[in-house]
């Protein structure tokens, strides 16, 4: 099957920050194991799989370097970028496997930015068994956790699990055994843990294992941004509309900023810009 696979680092200007993705043009997608082969050699969180449908509509599939993700935000801003270098600004619709994401792609000056609006978020509470085993195996203790974000279960396109911490050097002490973290995951169904902290009502800092795609640690997690910003919504933990900041990918020196929008209802709005690598 041809096609053009790209490089591009989500959520920075600087391509020593942000999340790599690779992002896959072709006429038709190519089989799944193709495309399980080549996200593995790019070796990326994500490589996003575009294949034109209709007008402005692209089916896409994601996948890790070990399984397909359900949806993944920043190879969705990345593959945005990309098509708005390549086709012009505008609104892409993404025909994923969880639904329709539209993709605003805009330019100023020479920067390109993309903004995805989620599938419609959920949100419910974990079972405590499934806290207390997720923070045993972080060396984490309850009470380390914030006492005005409660656990959860979040979903704006794939499950993770919620967990906030009140103190910043909590956050900055990540050290979990993979193996262990990786089945819990995939008998739980989520993609990644949604580590924060609240520095204030705006901003947040997070950082994201995700064992169950081959991979310690994300530097921006996009998917796991529009999850958290539906819980916050939906749980009454701020007044939409809102806006937030998340600085991810500081403690592995690939800094990543996205842009959080929280309307009063439906999808939640993630926003950023993408270079290519």
């Amino acid at each position: 099957m041809s096609g053009t696979l790209y490089r591009l680092s989500a959520f920075t200007r600087d391509p020593a920050g942000g999340n790599p993705a690779g992002v896959w043009l072709g006429e038709a997608l190519p089989d799944v194991a193709t495309m399980q082969r080549i996200a593995a050699e790019v070796g990326y969180s994500e490589t996003a799989f575009l294949a034109p449908a209709q007008g402005d509509h692209r089916r896409v599939r994601y996948y890790s370097p070990e399984a397909e993700v359900s949806f993944c935000g920043h190879a969705t801003v990345a593959a945005g970028v990309l098509l708005g270098r390549q086709e012009g600004g505008g609104t892409y619709r993404l025909e994923t496997a969880i639904g329709e994401v539209p993709v605003t792609v805009s330019q100023a000056g020479e920067e390109w930015r993309a903004s995805l609006e989620s599938v419609t978020p959920a949100h419910r509470p974990p079972e405590p068994g499934l806290v207390n085993e997720a923070l045993a195996l972080l060396g984490w203790r309850a009470e380390e956790l914030a006492a005005d974000l409660p656990p959860a279960l979040a979903y704006a396109g794939a499950w993770h699990l919620v967990l906030a911490v009140a103190d910043r050097e909590r956050l900055a002490r990540l050290d979990y055994d993979f193996e262990a973290l990786r089945a819990l995951m995939a008998r739980e169904g989520l993609t990644t843990l949604q580590l924060v902290w609240r520095e204030s009502a705006t901003l947040f800092h997070a950082r994201d294992p995700f064992p169950v795609g081959g991979v310690v640690e994300d530097p921006a997690t996009g998917a796991a941004a529009a999850a958290l910003g539906g819980y916050l919504r939906d749980a009454g933990l701020l007044q939409a509309p809102a806006r937030l900041t998340i600085r991810q990918g500081e403690a592995m020196g690939r800094p990543s900023q996205l842009d959080v929008e929280i309307p009063a209802s439906g999808g939640i709005r993630v926003a950023g810009t993408a270079v290519v690598l």
